[in-house]
């Protein structure tokens, strides 16, 4: 992940904790989740000269890298502590 993307990710996750919360993204329809980033994930396309459609993509593209990447480290550390 490049630092420009790092740097997306971070405001969409951070903006997403302040508006999102609460919510359990399980029981939470995506529309609804994706309706309220729309305002920071349009405030990035205007910054990047991008459509809301493509940050959308990119969104969706580097959650999904962090998660494998997250999930990577977590099995790794239960590794760790199991000694193996």
């Amino acid at each position: 992940m490049t630092a420009e993307n790092a740097e997306i990710l971070s405001k969409i996750n951070a903006y997403a904790e302040k508006t999102l919360g609460d919510i359990d993204p399980q029981k939470t329809p995506v529309s609804y989740q994706l309706e309220t980033l729309k305002p920071v994930m349009e405030e990035i396309a205007k910054e990047k000269g991008m459509s809301l459609e493509d940050v959308f993509i990119l969104y969706m593209d580097l959650a999904s890298e962090a998660a494998v990447k997250a999930e990577a480290q977590f099995q790794e550390s239960v590794r760790d502590v199991m000694g193996q």
